[in-house]
């Protein structure tokens, strides 16, 4: 099975910017785990700015376009570092792919991008994806990586996306707020009574929220493509979603 992970700001760090060592090793275990098993995997990858913040040793995230560029500008090295080092130890390679708009929306480079991508994976590589925020002004302002990973998903053919962040999946209300909150298990569409069910991030690390993840929904149902909202502070979890196990809210397509 071809899988994309989507991996948020808040699973890779704590809300201080700095690295959340102990997740982040149990990630990359579990997923060199499951592409030992055949499956081909391909990380998006949030975190560039946020742990740009953490190494750069600053107070908080950068309000100005300029600032934010120069934070994933060091955070990206810093990540990428990461991640060549621990799926290293399971013998696992990686590759950096920065993208912008045009990769997804021009048909020549979109074209390139595919190819390169799906070339990775006969090679065996584990390709890691973000928007290139230090060139690419617009996606640092409106940009996500939900709706980045749905549509690579699309791209190449991908059979689930999984989107890892500091929530269990798609409740019925707020659960910080309502008691009477009740998880959804399943969806199979997203109409407007479940876009109503969107609330906003939880976190300020991270740019996304359950807006984006329904916008993220809604391409890889198009496509025939499952999606998984889950909480990433449990990596093991994973193997369970790749198993169809009840984790989270699984959006799957309406069965005729």
């Amino acid at each position: 099975m071809r899988i994309v992970i989507k991996i948020g700001t808040s699973t890779l760090a704590y809300a201080t910017g700095q690295l959340n060592i102990r997740r982040v090793e149990a990630l990359c275990k579990t997923m060199s785990d499951i592409r030992n098993a055949g499956h081909e995997l391909i990380l998006v990858s949030s975190g560039a700015i946020g742990m740009g913040v953490g190494k750069l040793g600053l107070r908080q995230r950068p309000q100005d376009i300029p600032g934010k560029q120069a934070a994933a500008a060091v955070g990206q090295c810093e990540l990428m570092y990461i991640y060549d080092k621990l799926f290293s130890e399971y013998h696992h390679t990686v590759a950096q792919l920065l993208i912008t708009a045009d990769n997804l929306t021009n048909e020549t480079r979109h074209g390139n991008f595919t190819n390169t991508l799906n070339r990775l994976l006969e090679l065996g590589v584990v390709p890691v994806i973000n928007e290139n925020d230090t060139v690419a002004t617009e996606e640092i302002v409106i940009g996500d990586n939900d709706t980045l990973a749905a549509n690579v998903a699309r791209s190449v053919g991908a059979q689930m996306l999984i989107l890892l962040s500091d929530i269990d999946g798609l409740y019925t209300a707020d659960p910080h707020t309502d008691p009477n909150a009740r998880l959804l298990p399943v969806v199979r569409r997203v109409d407007e009574d479940i876009k109503k069910l969107a609330g906003v991030s939880s976190t300020t690390q991270g740019t996304g929220g359950m807006v984006t993840k329904l916008r993220a929904a809604e391409i890889c149902l198009d496509c025939g493509c499952e999606m998984v909202i889950a909480n990433g502070n449990n990596p093991a979890a994973l193997y369970d979603i790749v198993e169809g196990k009840p984790v989270g809210t699984r959006f799957v397509g309406e069965r005729t």
